[in-house]
């Protein structure tokens, strides 16, 4: 079994525990740098916990969150007051996803718990996140993998140089990776 495949496994069945144990809506925080694996982890430990838990988690991509390609620290805010907060306050969470071609908020999502909720993305795991997550991991990469992955996904690398440096200045001010329970490397 890949490594991969053995972290979301150990994943899917922590969330499952916590389920078993009465947790309404348990939440997994992924995070790291671009390039690093928080999509395909996030989408492993769904299909792992679905596999196991025979429903499957909510997953959010911090990427329908961001407002652009300077919207790092405007989708972490957003993550926060529109589905973090009222979740923590047993509401619904009402939000919208980012449409990139568009440069606007659109298509209207709710999310109520009673299933666990994967986050994943850069700014996942900050000082308020935190406080609402029952697992987090951050996922780190050398940075020529991240950017050949980045290439692969983008097919460019025209906005590498500023989300870097938009990653470096958030995560010098979250330290996010000092936050997770786990660190995978």
């Amino acid at each position: 079994m890949s490594d991969q495949k053995q972290t979301a496994r150990e994943l899917a069945e922590q969330l499952l525990a916590l389920v078993d144990e009465g947790k309404n809506m348990p939440i997994l925080l992924i995070d790291g740098r671009a390039g690093s694996g928080k999509s395909t982890l996030a989408d492993a430990v769904q299909n792992e916990f679905f596999r196991l838990g025979e429903s499957a988690p909510r997953l959010i991509h911090m990427d329908d969150l961001y407002a652009g390609w300077d919207g790092l620290q405007l989708g972490v805010e957003y993550l926060q007051r529109a589905i973090l907060n009222p979740l923590s306050k047993r509401e619904v969470a009402h939000y919208q996803l980012f449409d990139w071609s568009s440069g606007e908020r659109r298509e209207w999502r709710e999310f109520a718990g009673g299933t666990p909720l994967i986050v994943e993305g850069c700014g996942a795991i900050n000082r308020n996140s935190i406080e609402a997550a029952d697992l987090s991991v951050w996922l780190e990469e050398d940075e020529e993998t991240r950017k050949q992955r980045w290439l692969e996904r983008e097919g460019n690398d025209e906005h590498w140089a500023s989300w870097a440096a938009a990653e470096l200045d958030f995560y010098a001010r979250e330290r996010s990776a000092e936050l997770a329970a786990r660190v995978i490397s």
